[in-house]
């Protein structure tokens, strides 16, 4: 039996770690969890019955162990001004400056508009990883994320300072 841990481990370390590190964005919970799943293999490893499945019986492991991480943090409250929100350093558009500006907005949304906004566009999450964040559907993530970016437009194109074509898109701003 150790044996066989021995090479699962061999073969799917990792694979796997990229596995989890691409839902979880995070090297040291990527870690933590990894080493979860591979106690949870060595505990339930009896339980395969039909071992040509045991990549998929891993991979199913995994799965339920990052979601269980994901139950986790969504019963703790999402801090939003702990979060960096990264600038861009583009000179020809002067985007940091327009960045403050931007940032001004976000800061002014709802608490679920600004956690969208945040998680999808600066942390990076994919509307299902925040529907499984916030324990709610996708369709009411994605509803989420687009009425914020609708409501975060319609800001920014109201600035006085930012000149827009019809269609919305941002052409220039003054300073």
């Amino acid at each position: 039996m150790k044996n066989k841990i021995e090479e699962i481990w061999i073969d799917l370390n990792e694979e796997l770690y990229r596995f989890i590190n691409g839902k979880i964005r995070d090297e040291q919970i990527t870690k933590d969890i990894l080493q979860e799943v591979f106690l949870k293999i060595n505990v339930k490893i009896d339980q395969l019955k039909d071992t040509s499945k045991l990549t998929s019986w891993v991979y199913q492991i995994t799965r339920n162990t990052i979601f269980d991480y994901f139950r986790k943090q969504n019963k703790k409250t999402i801090a939003i001004e702990h979060y960096d929100i990264p600038e861009n350093e583009n000179e020809d558009f002067q985007y940091q400056k327009l960045s403050n500006c931007i940032n001004q907005k976000i800061d002014n949304l709802s608490l679920n508009h600004k956690e969208a906004i945040i998680l999808t566009a600066f942390k990076s999450y994919s509307q299902k990883e925040l529907a499984t964040y916030l324990n709610i559907s996708y369709s009411g993530a994605k509803s989420r994320v687009q009425k914020a970016r609708d409501v975060l437009k319609k800001e920014i194109l109201n600035c006085s300072n930012v000149l827009h074509d019809k269609t919305g898109k941002l052409i220039d701003f003054d300073n």
